[in-house]
């Protein structure tokens, strides 16, 4: 059993790169299955969501070569009208963009249902209405979601309007309509940074999707695809968890690699609280000013406040000088961090979606888990603001979506450190 081991109590001071993101990634490897070709991708973060992409597409057929450490050439030629294996599906919540891809590609997709975080019911519903508005007959079992479509009539475009703004139905709904016949238009899609990328790099293989991060998004079908080389975006929360972290440990830290206006909701509760930030083009320094302020946060769908910094803000919120409060609008389980911070001294409660902080906390070493990735993060980030030893166990959630993030963290003069146990041992 691998465990973070954290020596706290001191300043992060320095200079951090941040990786690829996570959630753009994920999806953008799966939208190379429509290009039926050879694309490159760059800035890819060594994650274990990225490995599981890698041998879910390496299950159907397709051919992966590592060409440097964050660069891969990906093959789908040869991809096969296949079915992945459940139990390489079931371990991560993007793979259900097999599905829209290989429905474009294949007219039909036989996926199973998606794993992940459990952060709450995450319905594929909006999926559903989405294939099925092109053209597609869609069936949903405990363990599959089967979608096949006339091979005669093809997948048509139509207008979809969204009830909520759903993330992952709205790429789905891309990847089945960049080579249907006619014009497809999304109404109320998702707007989030990763929601553009995957739209870009669609277009970079030939595909004609307009309007990616406004209200509307028009995607005109294109008879087929072909490969090329695309690079990653930064990854907004990983950034975030940086910023934070330095606020919380009451250090500086220039953070690189990143694009400042993603960062603009976490910018303005940062500065709310009387925080440093300092934008530069690709960059942002952040520094603790003193005493933080109290405020009230809320999640929101892009740009609004991110659900994924929920946990590690939370944190900050506990050492603000007096009451603040978090209200999440996104997942219903999101809030089970909140014991793991009780362990280390923090007074929370928490009534309906609204957790209250109490502020001032002195954190105070303790033996607590990562309840999921985000989670998981915050509780790092805790122990890096905590004098003493804390134990962070469960550690795989983390390393789902933070590349080498104990190497990171010790560049900047963080006393942390991975240490496997025997499975035995307490």
């Amino acid at each position: 059993m691998e465990k973070i081991i954290v020596d706290g109590g001191k300043p992060l001071f320095g200079t951090i790169e941040v990786s690829g993101m996570k959630n753009a990634a994920v999806a953008v490897i799966f939208a190379t299955v429509l290009s039926n070709d050879i694309c490159v991708l760059d800035n890819l973060p060594e994650i274990s969501d990225v490995a599981d992409c890698f041998a879910i597409l390496e299950s159907i057929g397709a051919r992966i070569t590592h060409v440097s450490a964050d660069t891969v050439e990906i093959d789908t030629r040869s991809i096969r009208d296949a079915e992945a294996p459940v139990k390489l599906v079931q371990k991560m919540r993007a793979s259900y963009y097999l599905a829209g891809a290989m429905l474009g590609r294949f007219g039909k997709a036989k996926v199973g249902l998606p794993g992940g975080c459990n952060l709450g019911e995450r319905p594929v519903d909006l999926h559903v209405k989405a294939f099925e508005t092109l053209g597609a007959s869609v069936t949903l079992s405990d363990e599959y979601i089967e979608a096949t479509v006339n091979p005669e009539r093809g997948l048509c475009g139509k207008n979809i309007y969204f009830d909520c703004c759903s993330v992952g139905a709205t790429i789905n709904a891309i990847l089945a309509a960049v080579l249907a016949k006619g014009s497809t238009i999304l109404e109320n899609p998702a707007r989030e940074p990763h929601v553009v990328d995957v739209a870009n790099f669609l277009n970079a293989c030939g595909a004609d999707v307009r309007g990616a991060g406004t209200s509307i998004i028009k995607i005109n079908g294109v008879e087929r695809l072909h490969g090329c080389e695309y690079s990653i975006i930064p990854d907004m929360i990983e950034a975030g968890t940086f910023m934070v972290a330095a606020a919380a440990t009451k250090g500086k830290l220039y953070i690189d690699n990143v694009i400042p206006k993603h960062l603009e909701t976490i910018t303005a509760k940062l500065i709310e609280m009387g925080v440093s930030v300092e934008e530069y083009d690709e960059a942002v320094c952040v520094s603790y000013e003193g005493e933080m302020t109290p405020i009230h946060v809320k999640t929101l769908p892009y740009p609004g406040f991110p659900t994924d910094m929920h946990p590690q803000m939370s944190v900050l919120l506990c050492l603000a000088n007096g009451e603040s409060a978090m209200s999440e609008t996104i997942w219903s389980n999101r809030f089970r961090y909140v014991d793991e911070l009780r362990r280390m001294g923090a007074k929370i409660t928490v009534a309906d979606k609204t957790a209250t902080f109490e502020g001032n906390t002195v954190f105070k070493p303790a033996v607590v888990k990562s309840c999921d990735l985000r989670a998981g993060a915050a509780m790092v980030v805790a122990a890096l603001a905590t004098k003493g030893i804390t134990t962070i166990e469960d550690i795989a959630y983390i390393e789902r979506g933070y590349v080498n993030i104990v190497e990171k963290i010790r560049s900047v003069g963080g006393n942390i450190q991975k240490v496997n146990f025997p499975d035995e041992a307490s």
